[in-house]
């Protein structure tokens, strides 16, 4: 109650102030088509966005208080005293135009066709902020005399333009060919780096097709079966954080507002006077371009008996060469006030596979459907510049070259002390204080290199990522249908992923606040709590204290990671199609009516939330159950 961050006495309106955002958006499009010659088509299209942003803040002035029970008054412990007024217009305009030549043409087996065309994309993002500090809080204009600072940005004219091209060529339905390619310019890079060339090609070869395939017996179990492969080269020019606007060219950097010194430019005071100036942009950065990303794809298709059962698998390869890194081994001194300019250095891996088996089939009057989809998708970290460690623990700890990415490192839980003696003969260095701050109910952690204390030597890889897509995702599909009645579930589940319990869902009382029910009835506790000496009753979670914050127990280890496991019933829903000699005689077409569900249930590992939770502490916004009952209507 004593953060003024999470206490509702201050977060409000009345109290606290408003902050509000509005948006207005506007998109237009239009397209065209002409028809040249018998197979010969030209397009065009042209789309128009347009967004206005205003966002205004109004923050107050007020004071929070302690009550002092022993003395009868009321004490105060912080002030928000300074008033605060900005506000921030800006609007993002985007004009998208697409031009293209296609072309479509068969002459007996022999199909052909084509596209050739043009696009071209320019974004601006003027915006302009200005801050005022109000004579009273009461005051919702910003008059100048209150002004404060003020900030334009400009347009950040954003703009791409692109050739692009695709041939296809298929014969008999049996020989699939195709090439593509783009030819991209981008206004990050600079002018020497700016254009990346794209190719790629796939093939197919329906096998189904062939005679020799047809006039075998195998042809009865085997309806269609074709082998693909694609392989093909995308650019990205998205570089995060590690470019800046036109930073291949030199400069220097005149203005930036507020009171972080890294985003100051040397303003000071000489002489007794204020002083603005100016900030070096440090080296241009002229050796970036594209990143550029390797996909290879091979897959087959097929289907048995008739298409009653269809499946798919592929395997697909995706390496991102260019990743921009700096060259950390060239010694800048620190009086330079800049760093060596990002390059395109490093490279990652996504490898895996994915398939699909579906059976559909019909039973007397019910059809029905069963189907199963699944990939497994791995990160890796591939390539680095000069990876150079100091020793074998250091390259084993701390080296992702050739490794699988975003491991997840920590310690493992081996049990719970039982009493306060098993802490006393504890020959391990659990807390890293001699035990001292142990308790009954906390973590033991195994010595992986018996040096007798715990601490970061004794870490191992304990599970995968955590905040992203799991390695491993599958779906399961389910229909039927019978005179009128339809049911359908679709079922998601996954695992190869990790969540970490931490905050409210460890710390009993986090925050001075509440604590989830399962947490505080299933730890260790005293079972008289005024009563120290009293009986110890053992539980799943280590004892509940207020404000643990120098004890081991809650380090990373097995014991508060989960590998996430689970099963959701995603969707589903039930309907009924009254028959139409029925509803036909009011004067309808079609009549449904349905009972539909998402979000169910889950059968998971993970107590406390919801199995695709990101936030480690349990106080994301919860995946909504949403039940509906509709109907389907058609004159």
């Amino acid at each position: 109650l004593d953060d003024t961050s999470t206490n509702f006495a201050t977060l409000n309106y009345e109290v606290s102030g408003k902050w509000k955002e509005t948006w207005r958006v506007i998109q237009l499009s239009a397209n065209a088509e002409y028809d040249i010659i018998d197979g010969l088509k030209a397009k065009a299209l042209v789309s128009y966005y347009y967004a206005n942003k205003v966002q205004n803040n109004h923050e107050y002035v007020f004071k929070v208080y302690d009550y002092d029970k022993d003395n009868g008054e009321y004490i105060g412990t912080w002030a928000h005293e300074t008033p605060y007024r900005e506000r921030t217009h800006e609007h993002v305009e985007e004009i998208t135009s697409n031009i293209q030549l296609a072309y479509d043409k068969k002459f007996g087996s022999h199909s052909f066709n084509g596209i050739v065309g043009l696009e071209s994309i320019k974004r601006d993002r003027p915006s302009d902020w200005i801050l005022a500090r109000p004579t009273s809080q009461e005051l919702s204009l910003i008059y100048r005399n209150d002004f404060d600072d003020y900030k334009d940005v400009g347009n950040n004219t954003e703009a791409r333009l692109g050739w692009f091209g695709r041939f296809n060529y298929d014969y008999a339905s049996k020989y699939l060919i195709e090439f593509s390619a783009r030819y991209d310019g981008s206004w990050k890079f600079p002018p020497n780096h700016r254009w990346g060339f794209f190719p790629s090609a796939s093939v197919g070869w329906r096998i189904s097709e062939e005679a020799f395939w047809k006039e075998n017996s195998i042809n009865n179990i085997f309806s269609d079966l074709k082998i693909r492969g694609s392989y093909g080269l995308v650019g990205n020019d998205d570089l995060g954080g590690d470019y800046k606007a036109f930073g291949y060219l030199q400069g220097y950097d005149y203005y930036r507002y507020g009171n972080d010194p890294d985003r100051e430019v040397g303003n000071g005071v000489i002489d007794g006077e204020f002083v603005v100036g100016a900030k070096s942009r440090g080296i241009p950065v002229t050796t970036i371009s594209w990143i550029k990303a390797r996909i290879l794809d091979i897959g087959i298709d097929m289907a048995f008996l008739d298409n009653r059962l269809t499946g798919q698998a592929d395997f697909f390869l995706r390496e991102q060469r260019g990743l921009p890194e700096g060259r950390y081994d060239v010694a800048i001194p620190v009086e330079a006030g800049f760093d060596l300019p990002k390059e395109n250095l490093n490279s990652d891996r996504t490898m895996g596979w994915d398939g699909m088996i579906r059976w559909a089939d019909r039973v007397k009057e019910v059809n029905y459907s069963i189907g199963v989809n699944a990939t497994y998708a791995r990160f890796y970290d591939w390539d680095r510049y000069d990876d150079r460690r100091a020793n074998s623990w250091d390259k084993y700890r701390h080296s992702i070259t050739r490794r699988y990415g975003y491991l997840n490192w920590g310690l493992e839980a081996i049990g719970q002390f039982q009493s306060w003696e098993e802490i006393a003969n504890h020959p391990i260095d659990n807390d890293r204080r001699g035990n001292t701050t142990s308790v009954p109910g906390d973590i033991i952690y195994r010595d992986v290199n018996g040096d007798g204390v715990i601490n970061e030597l004794d870490e191992r890889p304990i599970g995968f990522r955590q905040d992203a897509t799991p390695v491993f995702n599958y779906g399961i599909n389910l229909a039927a249908a019978w005179k009128g009645f339809d049911l359908a579930m679709d079922f998601s589940g996954s695992f190869m992923s990790t969540y970490r319990m931490e905050w409210e869902q460890s710390r009993a009382f986090q925050n001075n606040g509440n604590s989830p029910q399962w947490l505080l009835e299933d730890s260790w506790r005293l079972s008289d709590i005024w009563d120290a000496y009293s009986e110890i009753i053992p539980g799943k979670y280590p004892m509940a204290i207020r404000d643990r914050e120098h004890d081991g127990t809650f380090w990373n280890s097995t014991f508060w990671k989960k590998n996430v496991r689970y099963l959701k019933l995603s969707n589903l829903e039930f309907g009924y199609t009254f028959p139409k000699h029925m509803v036909r005689k009011v004067n309808i077409e079609n009549l449904r009516i349905y009972l539909a569900g998402s979000n169910l249930f889950a059968i998971t590992n993970v107590e406390g939330t919801d199995p695709e939770q990101e936030k480690t502490n349990g106080l994301g916004h919860p995946t909504m159950r949403v039940i509906n009952v509709g109907i389907n209507l058609k004159f």
